[in-house]
């Protein structure tokens, strides 16, 4: 092939990674044949993800996305660095190949089909972390003079100031006096708990999600149980009113044979009673026979 069957962007799978939370990424490809190009997606750890649609259709000059959800982890990988790989295979397909249609014959070495094979490495990011919000009082003067570093910093509205991640708070505390450590304990705690607060919440609202999810599949399931129902009882139906009407058709049928056959039985009984009779008698022609005798005795004696 002179040029690529797919387009894949992005070159790489990029993860925001949090413990024990999922983490989705778009990939989107595109087909610059002009044939139907058929695709499969695997991975080294299908455990670890979950890829939706693995397989598909992509019709000349179009395109097709497919989401890869990395299912929650207990521990990070060491360094940041993850070995996972994905493989994304093409190949030229007829036109009118469904989905349902393809097989790992299509994507397979051995026959003569073209098969366009693609790997993508997965890239581990750290989620971008809130900036530390502290109050702006009467004693910035004092850490100015004492060279804290407060000069750069922003203030927003409300009066508080944005901690760049560069300050850490060791250095804040040797920077502060003793009452406004305390005071910032007493943030850090309100945060820790409007986190926590957030994180049940999140909780909470992920699981009302699931519970609506499963109502919601095992009402599907429910109806689709019904339709096959119903249409099992009209099948049963139709097969028990044609089973009657056969029965009825036997039944007619036997009477109907036996109709025929009193009528042939009548019909033979009238043949012989009206069959004519042949030649004189057997007494009459004894009576002559004995008539004839004793006149020729009489006749000649």
């Amino acid at each position: 092939m002179d040029s690529e069957l797919l387009q894949i962007e992005p070159p790489h799978l990029t993860f925001v990674f949090e413990l024990k939370k999922q983490s989705s990424c778009l990939v989107h490809l595109s087909n610059n044949a002009s044939h139907h190009v058929a695709f499969k997606i695997k991975t080294t750890s299908p455990k670890k993800y979950c890829v939706r649609p693995t397989i598909g259709v992509i019709n000349p000059h179009a395109s097709c996305d497919f989401t890869v959800t990395m299912q929650p982890q207990r521990s990070a990988p060491p360094d940041f660095q993850c070995k996972d790989k994905f493989l994304i295979q093409s190949t030229i397909v007829p036109v009118g190949t469904t989905p349902d249609q393809i097989s790992s014959q299509f994507f397979s070495k051995e026959t003569s089909n073209y098969v366009e094979e693609k790997k993508l490495r997965v890239v581990l990011i750290s989620p971008p972390s809130s900036p530390v919000l502290l109050p702006v009082n009467s004693d910035l003067n004092h850490h100015d003079s004492l060279g804290g570093g407060y000069k750069d910093r922003l203030l927003t509205p409300d009066g508080l100031e944005n901690l760049p991640p560069s300050l850490t708070v060791a250095e804040e505390k040797s920077s502060e006096p003793a009452e406004d450590m305390e005071e910032d304990t007493t943030g850090k705690e309100m945060i820790s708990k409007r986190v926590e607060n957030n994180s049940e919440s999140k909780i909470e609202i992920g699981m009302k999600q699931g519970e609506d999810d499963l109502r919601l599949s095992l009402n599907k399931d429910y109806e689709e149980l019904k339709s096959r129902i119903s249409i099992m009882d009209s099948k049963l139906r139709e097969a028990e009113e044609t089973i009657a009407k056969l029965t009825e058709e036997r039944r007619a049928n036997t009477r109907e044979k036996d109709l025929l056959k009193l009528e042939l039985e009548m019909l033979k009984r009238k043949g012989n009673m009206k069959r004519p009779q042949v030649g004189f008698p057997l007494l009459f022609v004894c009576v002559v026979a004995l008539v004839s005798v004793t006149v020729g005795y009489y006749v000649h004696p």
